[in-house]
């Protein structure tokens, strides 16, 4: 038994100082505690801080300036539109610029001076869900408070999700999450697992070009991860039977730039790993913050300047917002097509670096 101990003791310190002088291992355990931190702080709240809206108000009396007033002045809601008439609710909400239109009926001032109800309507993005019913809330309680004086019926409608069901929001997303998951894994997997085993140094003194190599190795996460979005959509279609407004061809173009963009990205990180464990590691640390900026769960405008500029080299947040446009809105190629930019430039360089790794592996 003391024997036992002992040995124990020996490998918890062996362990303890391989571990302590690694300045990768150190950097591992340290950095990405830190910055998941400060990540899960900031961008993983759903309180709303920051709430665009439109305003169209037909009535333009005091009382509707009055109530606007009470509106705007608790910070949380931000005047980003005024209208000027109904044809323009359509694209306050189609833009994304705003979450929230508010609409203040003509004869607002009569109907509560005569002491009837005076009427507001809201039409909420339902495209996410979370912010708009949390947004829809804080609202109501507004109109609470400012009809205690004064008698309000709130009207509120959802555009895109008319129920504002939650899986609506996420499940078309979950076609550009769990395709990020699986494209880096194999695209990184695949290299290093060869470098494991002796075989890839081979592989690239062979006549193949490491642009050829780069191109074999990228096909195979590019097909499985769109395969696994497929799978996803027809959960989601037939399953869960949420309606698909858009068509396949923007679906999948989506689709194919985003998992190439990861595939770029997965690659160069096993172009820099010695081993599989290390792009275990390395995907896993890149995953969970990609994930908290991309918007899946939380709104990226909810978030610090900062880290919303931060959010500019997240592929996922572009794929997302195609998606579930595409999905719910029934958005064209063109429609989105500045999304595509980012996950392109990504690729672009990304696909080149891990082309130039691979030769630089060699030397």
């Amino acid at each position: 038994m003391k024997n036992f101990f002992l040995h124990v003791k020996v490998l918890i310190l062996k362990e303890f100082l391989s571990t302590a002088k690694d300045p990768r291992t150190r950097a591992i355990l340290i950095a990405p505690v830190i910055v998941q931190t400060i990540l899960f702080g900031h961008a993983a709240t759903f309180n709303l801080e920051n709430v665009p809206y439109a305003l169209l108000d037909l009535n333009r009396s005091k009382i509707s300036t009055e109530f606007v007033a009470k509106l705007e002045g608790g910070k949380v809601f931000r005047r980003v539109k005024t209208l000027s008439g109904t044809n323009e609710v359509a694209s306050a909400i189609d833009s994304g610029d705003s979450v929230l239109v508010l609409t203040i009926s003509p004869d607002f001032d009569r109907e509560i001076l005569s002491g009837r109800v005076g009427k507001i309507q809201i039409v909420s993005d339902g495209r996410n869900t979370m912010t708009a019913a949390v947004a829809s809330g804080y609202l109501g309680r507004i109109v609470d408070e400012f009809g205690s004086t004064n008698k309000i019926r709130l009207e509120t409608v959802a555009w895109f999700n008319p129920n504002l069901i939650t899986r609506w929001n996420f499940l078309p997303g979950l076609m550009g999450l769990l395709s990020l998951v699986q494209v880096m894994l194999l695209a990184g997997l695949s290299v290093a697992r060869e470098r494991e085993q002796g075989t890839f140094d081979q592989l690239l003194v062979t006549p193949l070009s490491p642009t050829e190599i780069l191109i074999g190795k990228s096909v195979i996460p590019v097909v499985v991860g769109i395969f696994q979005a497929t799978l996803v959509f027809l959960i989601c279609r037939f399953v869960f039977e949420i309606p698909f407004a858009g068509t396949l061809t923007p679906l999948y173009a989506t689709l194919f730039v985003f998992t190439l963009s990861c595939t770029g990205l997965g690659l160069s990180i096993s172009a820099i790993s010695n081993s599989m464990q290390q792009v275990m590691v390395y995907c896993f640390v890149l995953i969970l913050p990609m994930v908290l900026l991309s918007g899946f769960a939380t709104p990226v405008a909810n978030m610090p300047e900062i880290l919303q500029i931060v959010t500019y080299i997240d592929p996922l947040r572009f794929a997302l917002d195609s998606l579930r446009r595409i999905y719910l809105e029934g958005c064209t190629i063109a429609e989105v097509a500045f999304n595509f930019v980012p996950m392109l430039i990504l690729a672009a360089i990304t696909l080149p670096l891990a082309a130039w790794l691979f030769r630089n592996k060699i030397s």
